[in-house]
């Protein structure tokens, strides 16, 4: 599923992936503890996330349902960032990423390492 998702529709989501089905006013609270948002604010964030069809809403208590994964929020994310800022090409981020300055060893070391396994299993 590709559904395009702003960043106040992100931190609902990452409540849900993080915590499961909640109650809408479950959600709320944790919001409104984490970035001081108000309830009708939360409400309409998550009305948002219905119609876009990234959570499902039922009874009882308006129990809220992630359709959407976080990988899969995810591959959207990065499609989007390597179309947008590297011409489609994930060549040119991963270069982009190794070029970076003050990248730890073991980073350099991880990445070696998923390049070796992508090989393996490509």
């Amino acid at each position: 599923m590709r559904i395009k998702l702003f960043d106040s529709e992100l931190k609902v989501m990452d409540v849900l992936w993080k915590e499961g089905d909640l109650t809408a006013k479950r959600i709320a609270g944790i919001l409104g503890e984490l970035v001081g948002w108000n309830k009708n604010t939360t409400y309409t964030v998550i009305k948002k996330c219905v119609e876009k069809g990234a959570i499902e809403r039922g009874e009882p208590n308006f129990i809220c349902h992630a359709l959407v994964t976080k990988e899969q929020a995810r591959e959207y994310e990065l499609d989007e960032l390597i179309g947008k800022l590297y011409d489609g090409s994930s060549d040119l981020l991963f270069a982009s990423l190794l070029e970076r300055k003050n990248l730890p060893a073991h980073t350099l070391e991880k990445l070696k390492s998923m390049v070796g396994d992508a090989k393996e299993t490509g």
